[in-house]
């Protein structure tokens, strides 16, 4: 069984279009008491933060994905990243779960990225952002829980943007046009990884596949296609009205991320990552471009 916690969240719901009839074995959706659909059939109400682990619910030799962050506000509530992180590594080890995969995000590498050269797992992070900090200490956290012998096996997954669930496509509004900073010497826009919503889906079942066959993962993997591509490109391919804003010295021209040992683990099905591919996936879910 494969438990998803923080199931109603943007990533959640992506999973939950795309495994609705996924094979050969149950998902178990989570979500805060309150929360939980009416339709609530293989739901978990649980508040992560607050209540214990449900004695009734094992999940032996499952996996645990565990989706829930906090993306916004201050740094006192960034910091509930870490909390919800070790929850969710708790989770999997209280159940008998074979192995737990936390959410991460690209932004820990932070300024790492000035490097015109994609990031490797092990490239030391630098994270640009309060957020970029906050999943930082989770990770260095998540990974001294795992460090001690008879913890469930871990994976940390650095996730590039995710079409449709990020802050340049995803937040695009009827009727106002986008304002996107200037990267001297780059005409497509600063560069980033992206990666499609049903791309994501795969990749995570497939993760998941090999997590219960027992198969060796790396503790810290990148989560994207393999190809960068400009954000005025995306603009551009999608048919959104958008505009170069002034000159922000702190912009982020470069955020690409080295995706060798994704495509080694699950060859081809994070997509390729061209502007076309991935505005024609997000088509898909959907409808016609806005």
């Amino acid at each position: 069984m494969i438990c998803v916690l923080g199931a109603t969240g943007r990533l959640g719901a992506i999973l939950r279009q795309h495994w609705v009839s996924a094979p050969y074995q149950p998902v178990l959706w989570q979500a805060r008491s309150g929360s939980v659909p009416d339709a609530a059939a293989g739901w978990l109400a649980w508040n992560m933060l607050s209540e214990p682990w449900p004695s009734g619910v094992a999940l032996p030799d499952g996996v645990v994905l565990n989706l829930a962050g906090v993306t916004g506000g201050d740094a006192n509530a960034l910091a509930a990243n870490v909390d919800l992180g070790l929850a969710g590594c708790e989770a999997a080890r209280i159940s008998g779960a074979r192995h737990v995969f936390l959410c991460s995000s690209s932004a820990v590498y932070g300024r790492g990225s000035a490097k015109q050269r994609a990031l490797c797992e092990n490239d030391e992070p630098h994270p640009a952002n309060p957020y970029g900090e906050a999943k930082l200490r989770m990770e260095e956290v998540a990974l001294e829980w795992a460090s001690h012998p008879g913890r469930p096996g871990l994976t940390l997954l650095r996730i590039g943007n995710v079409l449709g669930a990020d802050a340049l496509i995803g937040g695009v509004q009827q009727g106002r046009i986008v304002t996107l900073d200037p990267v001297p010497g780059q005409p497509e826009g600063p560069m980033r990884s992206y990666i499609g919503p049903r791309s994501l889906a795969r990749v995570l079942w497939r993760l998941a596949e090999l997590a219960q066959a027992g198969a060796s993962l790396p503790p810290v993997l990148n989560i994207a296609a393999p190809l960068p591509v400009g954000m005025a490109e995306l603009l551009e391919t999608g048919g959104i009205s958008w505009q170069w804003g002034p000159d922000n010295p702190a912009v982020l021209a470069r955020l690409v991320l080295d995706t060798t040992l994704l495509e080694a683990l699950c060859p081809g099905l994070a997509g390729p990552g061209s502007a076309r591919a991935l505005m024609q996936e997000l088509r898909l879910e959907e409808g016609p471009a806005r």
